[in-house]
């Protein structure tokens, strides 16, 4: 037996060559820091009110409110010491906003998508799932007890169609409502910013699965705030809430806030206290967090987020504009993705770093979205406006873009 106790390799050792491979392959991840001073086009706040007055003023009319012996920390998770009527009365208030039956808080969007994924589907069940759907729900999947799961192509109903009949064909009881079908999608994507056709695949189910065994999971993380009526998100804007099965709407992109919340029916809540193990082995959310939440949502409720969404409509059409204007060669490949109404912008570039430092040098902030992240061959910088930005910026962005265009025509050689 070879005796490796003269060249041993440390976990240290191995730790930092798995980081290398990744430095080889331009997907290392690293912290950053930019200047205060640059200008937003990269955070998820679409409707900057995590700098807005008025929000502030609210936020801290609410902690100020408190009694002074009222604990601002929760004290534990929230099936020990951590809950309150704060808690359970905020619940009521965005379950109603959003006309579910019921709401159950999480620390977090990725906590609440591993809670459900991970307990809801059954032993014989099977899970249906977007190609691009993001990665707490990849990592809630993988943990639960579903029989089998079966991906289909980004946003295509006829994919799924596919896919859900090569299941009923091999198995009847699909079809007979004998095995529960979970379909797994976003309603707003994070990266290509496009909204999934819902409608399109309601009707699929609807045809495939006449026992009403087939159950809709929408993450609406990027939707909320920002899309339907006072921005209750896209399911709402198409008036399918009840199609759903469960929802989750997040706080921490457009409502400037933490955590995120489950819409589902009153049994799957209790279900969920019982089972979902991201919500019992955790510290509950503190008073601060559950009134920040509570602000952005009486802002929403009562309109006041309204103009701010006006707001940003009229900048997407003005970037949308001004991207279409781009004068592009066919030396440097370069695409602009982006659906209609949304704040995602997507520049689809063979060398998104090299774009992105231009523009943080410039004082503009976008960022590369490498692999994982996207897949292999999808790299691109995003782009995201906020009720903030100005046209002026958005000229100014422009404008570095093109220059770098430019310079990349002249001088095609790759950059890393």
């Amino acid at each position: 037996m070879e005796d490796r106790s003269s060249n041993p390799t440390t976990l240290v050792d191995s730790l930092t060559s798995a980081l290398l491979k990744r430095e080889a392959k331009s997907s290392r991840r690293k912290l950053t820091v930019l200047p205060r001073t640059a200008v937003d086009f990269s955070s998820n706040d679409f409707l900057s009110l995590s700098t807005s007055p008025v929000f502030r003023q609210r936020f801290l009319s609410h902690l100020n409110s408190a009694p002074e012996s009222f604990p601002f920390a929760s004290g534990g998770s929230r099936l020990l010491d951590g809950n309150s009527a704060y808690a359970e009365e905020l619940e009521r208030f965005v379950a109603e906003f959003h006309k579910a039956p019921a709401a159950l808080l999480f620390n977090s969007g990725y906590d609440a998508n591993i809670g459900v994924l991970a307990s809801v589907p059954q032993p014989g069940d099977l899970i249906l799932y977007d190609e691009l759907v993001h990665a707490s729900s990849r990592e809630g999947m993988r943990l639960s007890r579903a029989t089998a799961r079966k991906m289909f192509a980004h946003s295509s109903p006829s994919a799924l169609r596919q896919v859900l009949a090569a299941e009923i064909q091999s198995d009847p009881r699909v079809r007979d409502g004998l095995r529960n079908v979970f379909i797994v999608i976003e309603s707003l994507y994070s990266m290509d910013g496009d909204v999934a056709p819902i409608n399109k695949f309601i009707r699929v189910i609807d045809e495939l699965l006449p026992r009403q065994n087939g159950y809709f999971i929408v993450d609406e993380a990027h939707a909320t705030g920002v899309f339907g009526p006072r921005g209750a998100g896209v399911v709402q804007q198409l008036g399918v809430q009840d199609r759903m099965f469960i929802r989750v709407h997040t706080f921490g992109k457009a409502l400037a806030s933490h955590g995120a919340m489950v819409l589902c029916g009153s049994e799957t809540r209790d279900y969920l206290i019982n089972y979902a193990r991201s919500l019992i082995y955790t510290t509950a959310l503190g008073f601060p967090f559950l009134a920040s939440i509570r602000t952005a949502y009486e802002l929403l409720s009562s309109g006041e987020t309204d103009l701010l969404r006006a707001r940003s409509q009229k900048l997407i059409i003005h970037l949308h504009q001004r991207l279409e204007g781009l004068k592009l060669s066919r030396s440097v490949p370069f695409k602009v993705d982006h659906y209609a109404t949304s704040p995602i912008f997507s520049l689809r570039t063979s060398q998104p770093r090299e774009l992105a430092r231009v523009c943080q040098e410039a004082g503009f902030i976008i960022r590369a979205i490498m692999p994982p992240t996207v897949p292999q061959g999808s790299e691109r910088v995003r782009v995201c406006l906020h009720a903030s930005n100005t046209e002026a910026e958005i000229d100014g962005l422009v404008e570095v873009i093109q220059s770098w265009l430019d310079r990349s025509a002249m001088d095609p050689s790759p950059k890393l």
